[in-house]
């Protein structure tokens, strides 16, 4: 007998609207954008001239010319500052966003893209970038790659949502349609990860890219972090941009009930931090939900468990393939330079070898939050 309908109490269903994320964009900002007001024309006008800028040592004139910042002097003879006219306004943007102050995922892809014709197919012929750093065309082909996978996760995130609701409506037909395009979603991410080798030149991610995500904690070149001048008087340290702070896949892993080591748990746990607080919010709502794995258990439905596997093969897959591009561009290039660099390009730290941007020992890394989401995998006797 089913029990009268007022005494059940049914959560909320999940919605990604009440977390800023777009049906049709995802995590992405859509149409972030391109010119702030004339009152921060100077600002814009330094962005436009960033890569240029640093090239010829020349941002630290043009800031000061601005800004008219003074030269520092701390007692910290041997500490990196960024200079107050630089740190107050940073770290208060920053504050009001709910982010930390330093360049995130959030920045470098969520809010640099733009369509060069809004009519056309969102694909890397139609995408630039607002604002690049020194990289060239492969810094702007590894933001627009990975704006693409930020695109092409959407269809997941929203069967993220279908499933949570589905479970909370006990719907099995509607939870192994969200399952099904889940998995579709995860092997779309990878097809679209794979334009990494059309677009970025693994030189020069290693020896110019990489060193501007590199932040400054867990920073073997930056140990003691950066003082922020008028904000604080001891160093600040704070991670570089990663793609461990974007939500898509944090999203997946709260759903299907991937549980990782202790040492990757704590450092995906501090990504989230860089995250703008309404991700970090759905990815939290997602954990909270009815667990999908026990659901799955308890229906004995093996078109559910076969489903539900498949997602976490595909997850699997993916984390796979991301470590055979992670060890092209930072583990094969770095033995390259080594041996001879080419002379049109710098040497990252030393110190930075083999350390991902987010400062994890890389490898390692990613081989445990591999197999991690493969012991994952369910059986009819679990």
């Amino acid at each position: 007998m089913e029990l009268p309908s007022q005494n059940l109490k049914t959560p909320p269903l999940l919605t990604l609207g009440r977390f800023h994320i777009s049906e049709d964009y995802g995590f992405l900002l859509p149409n972030p954008l391109k010119e702030l007001p004339d009152h921060y024309r100077p600002w814009m006008e330094i962005v436009k001239e960033l890569p240029h800028l640093i090239e010829i040592h020349q941002l630290r004139t043009q800031v000061n010319k601005h800004y008219g910042t003074r030269p520092v002097d701390l007692g910290h003879q041997s500490l990196p500052v960024l200079p107050r006219s630089l740190a107050l306004p940073f770290v208060e943007v920053s504050r009001q966003l709910g982010l930390p102050p330093i360049l995130v995922h959030s920045d470098l892809v969520l809010t640099n893209w733009m369509t060069r014709n809004p009519e056309r197919t969102l694909d890397i012929s139609n995408l630039d970038t607002i604002m690049l750093f020194p990289g060239g065309e492969s810094l702007r082909g590894f933001i627009l790659v990975t704006v693409l996978v930020e695109k092409v996760a959407v269809p997941g995130i929203k069967a993220l949502a279908q499933g949570v609701n589905s479970i909370l409506q006990r719907s099995q037909n509607s939870l192994l349609q969200a399952l099904q395009q889940l998995r579709l979603s995860i092997q779309d991410i990878t097809r679209t990860l794979g334009q990494m080798h059309d677009y970025v030149d693994p030189d020069i991610f290693y020896a110019v890219i990489r060193i501007f995500l590199s932040g400054w904690k867990d920073n073997p070149a930056l140990p003691a972090g950066l003082i922020y001048e008028g904000v604080s008087g001891e160093p600040l340290k704070y991670s570089g941009g990663s793609a461990a702070q974007s939500s898509v896949l944090h999203a997946f892993d709260a759903f299907l009930g991937v549980r990782h080591s202790k040492g990757s748990a704590e450092f995906l746990h501090r990504m989230r931090d860089y995250m703008p607080p309404s991700h970090k919010a759905f990815i939290e709502e997602i954990h909270l939900a009815p667990s999908l794995r026990d659901h799955i258990l308890a229906s004995g439905d093996g078109q559910l468990l076969a489903a539900y596997n498949q997602c976490l093969e595909a997850l699997a897959e993916l984390r796979s393939y991301h470590l055979t591009v992670v060890t092209k561009y930072i583990v094969t290039a770095a033995a390259k330079a080594k041996g001879k660099r080419p002379s049109h390009l710098p040497g990252p730290p030393r110190a930075l070898e083999g350390t991902g941007t987010g400062g994890t020992m890389v490898l390692s890394f990613l081989k445990s939050v591999r197999d991690k989401t493969l012991e994952a995998v369910l059986h009819q006797s679990d």
